[in-house]
Parts: C-alpha cells; structure tokens; sequence
C-alpha cells in the first residue's frame, strides 16, 4: 500500500437512503479544508487503510468536481435512481494515519444531527479501492489492524481478568478492550508496546470534543469514563509487569476513558515511586491539558518521563473556546511544557489537526511561536474527532486567507524546526 497511486482521478462516492455506498464517475472526488473545496493532489491520496471506517453523514449532500470545469458541484439526488434523497460518505482512518482534507459536503442547516466524535477525511473510488486524502504520519505498527488477533485477545484478556479479580483497574481495562476496542486496552492484554493507566473520573475542563462525557442531547461520547479512582497497588500491579516483558514498554497515565488525570496527581506521583521502586525499565508517560504546572512539576521530579500535552490551538482564545478550562489557560499549559524540559524531560504535543484550520497562516505562526519558545520535542499529529463545521463554529474560525495546505505546513514546521520530531503515538524513551 505505501506509495500506490490511482490510476485515474478517484470518482466521488455517496450512500443511499439504505445506506449503500456507491460511486459516480460523473463527478471526481474532492476535498474541503475548513469549507474551501478542491481536488486532492494525487500524491495526497491513499488507499484507504485497513481498519478505517466509512460513514454516511447524515442530512449532508456530497460534493464532487466537475471533470471538464474542474468547479466543485453539488450532488443532490442518487443520479442512479432520480429523486431518491442521498448522504455524503467519509472516511475514518485508521489510526498512525493523518489526514490532508476533510470530507466535502453541503449540509441542510434545518435538521442536521451534530455528526459523532470521529475525524472525517475526504474519500474517492478508482481502480476498485477507496482512496483518502491523507497520509502515514508514523511508521509504527503498534495501532495496525492486522497486529490483533481477535480469538487470542479474548483468551488472554479473559484470563487476565480471572486472574485479578480484585484489581479494578485491570476489570476496568477488559470492558475497553472487549467492550470498546480500545487499542491501548488491548496491548496491554497481548503484553506489548503501550499499556493505559486511567485513574482521573473527574475533569477541570468541559472540552467540546470530549470523547468520554458529553451533556445530554448533544453526540453521544465514545466510550465511558472511569468511576472510581484506583489505588497505587491497582495501578502498579498493570504498569509493573507490562514495563517488565513487553517490548518497548511504554504505560500512560491520561487516557480516553477518564478526566484530567493531573487532578489525581498526588496518587500518580506516589505510583511513580512506586513503580520505579521495582523496574527501571520503559518509559512512564501522561497524557494531559497541562494545565496545573505545579504539578507537572512534582510529577517531573518522581520521575516522570514524558508528557503529552493536548492541544487544538496555538492561540489562546481558541484553546479556552475549545477547552472551556476551569481555572487555567494556555500560559499554564506552556509552564507545564517548561516544567518538564527544566528536568530534561520528553515534551508531546497532541495537536489536533483539523485542514484548513490547523493550516491557517495565523494559526501556523502561533504554534511557531510557542515552539520557537517552549521548545517541544515531538508533535503528534491527530486527526481531530468532532463535527468539523461544528468545531469551527466554536472557535470562531474565519478563514479568510487560503490555508497553506497540511503537507506545506508540516513542511514549513520541518523547515524551521530541524530537532522537532513528528508522528502519532507517544515514542518509548528506555
């Protein structure tokens, strides 16, 4: 799959009142960033990875390129069957998998439904394959679909789950795993590679996207969040063993199933200690807004390795629209960044990326700036999961100059930023 190219320009695709997904070649694929259509470029597109997923988008009509024009066009009506109503497809990429441009659609403003907390990539059909804008930001396999064997993770999960039936962090990581699917959750059943430590029910932030808590009425969250706060021994008696044998071992505290983790940061600092008491090995990881400092600072100096800070934005108005803190705001985050580097600690950022918002040229100098200044060593790149149109209502996005387009941007970040490392999931440091 690396590298392959359609033959032809992909042709759009649309789903039917039954939800079939079907293709019409009278009108090629196109993108959108931030509401700017266009064709991909075809080094842009992709086939479609395994154990992505298409969606049908509800009260959205697809919009394509018209070949001889190259205009964008408007497809209201399955042109198979006149008058029968249609919806526009996107894609949902597999993890390790970023993408270039969004799904490009028209939405009824009287009775659409606020789409569910995904990304949503834009998706064509030629040679008899799906193909997506986007592209692999990191290389390793740790998230692909055809590393999990169904039939094997089931039997070690249940017998990890039998054999600890005291632990409830461990009863808890089976519901994600079996449950969910969470990837994380199931690593750490098949022992290897990055292993999830919840601990946080609660939050001091009430994010739009939020995938484990939404008020009611609005997109449902993704999964549910933890209940209870496990104790260090709980904690522990998963991080241990896993930094023991797996193989570049890495166990996070902040995950998608709970809160904010730095306001259980007593609990992590103790089980830091703990943990590092028994095994030196692998790198112990937080997840985190970053927004208590001080606490970052006392996590630094138990012994935390490293932390990924999220991040949707670069410029404070839009990080606290997004984030709706309560009691912080992005200076507190970029003194967290500056706590962890004063102990030469590993700084991430989880930076969402969103096309023709994240690629604003305003948008592009602010993070330049905050990474000339803070100095970051690794950006994740992450496709933001949330009704795009939405969340650009949110912040308030104008959009009144072209994007750079995501390849450029990465490029221009690359460029002035030579030490600054790129990819999608949180590196193993030891």
């Amino acid at each position: 799959m690396t590298g392959a190219r359609p033959s032809t320009v992909p042709a759009l695709v649309f789903a039917t009142s039954s939800g079939e997904i079907l293709d019409y070649d009278g009108l090629s694929m196109a993108g959108s960033a931030a509401g700017r259509i266009s064709a991909p470029a075809p080094n842009d597109l992709i086939e479609l990875p395994p154990g992505s997923e298409l969606f049908a988008l509800p009260a959205r009509l697809p919009i394509g390129i018209e070949p001889e024009s190259g205009e964008p066009a408007l497809l209201d009506t399955n042109p198979y069957q006149p008058g029968e109503s249609i919806q526009a497809v996107a894609a949902f990429m597999a993890p390790a998998h970023t993408a270039i441009l969004s799904a490009a659609y028209r939405t009824d403003d009287a009775g659409a439904p606020l789409l569910p907390l995904f990304a949503y990539t834009a998706v064509g059909w030629a040679d008899g394959k799906f193909w997506a804008a986007g592209f692999r930001s990191d290389s390793d396999c740790r998230q692909d679909a055809d590393q999990f064997n169904q039939r094997l993770l089931n039997q070690r999960t249940r017998k990890q789950l039998n054999c600890h039936k005291n632990n409830r962090l461990i009863q808890h990581l089976g519901k994600c795993c079996l449950t969910y699917g969470c990837p994380a959750a199931r690593n750490y059943f098949l022992g290897r590679w990055e292993a999830p430590l919840p601990c946080s029910p609660s939050c001091n932030a009430a994010c739009v996207g939020c995938i484990s808590l939404q008020p009611s009425g609005c997109c449902p969250s993704t999964q549910d969040r933890i209940v209870f706060v496990p104790t260090e021994k709980e904690i522990a008696e998963v991080a241990v063993p896993h930094l023991e044998v797996a193989p570049r071992p890495v166990v996070s505290f902040g995950q998608g199933c709970e809160g904010e983790p730095l306001l259980q940061a007593g609990l992590i600092e103790n089980s830091i200690r703990l943990i590092r008491s028994r095994t030196d090995r692998g790198t112990i990881n937080l997840n985190t807004n970053g927004s208590l400092p001080d606490a970052v600072e006392r996590l630094a100096q138990a012994g935390l390795d490293s932390i990924r800070i999220s991040l949707n934005s670069a410029q404070p108005e839009h990080h606290r629209l997004y984030y709706r803190p309560k009691g912080f705001d992005l200076a507190a985050v970029c003194r967290s960044i500056t706590a962890m580097k004063r102990h030469g600690r590993h700084v991430s950022l989880n930076y969402f990326i969103l096309p023709g918002c994240t690629d604003d040229p305003a948008e592009c100098a602010a993070l330049s700036e905050l990474i000339a200044e803070y100095r970051p060593d690794f950006i994740q790149l992450r496709n933001l999961n949330m009704d795009p149109e939405y969340y650009l209502r949110i912040i308030g996005h104008r959009g009144d100059v072209p994007p750079l387009g995501i390849r450029n941007w990465l490029g221009q970040l690359q460029g002035k930023f030579p030490d600054l490392k790129f990819g999608y999931y949180n590196p193993p440091l030891r």
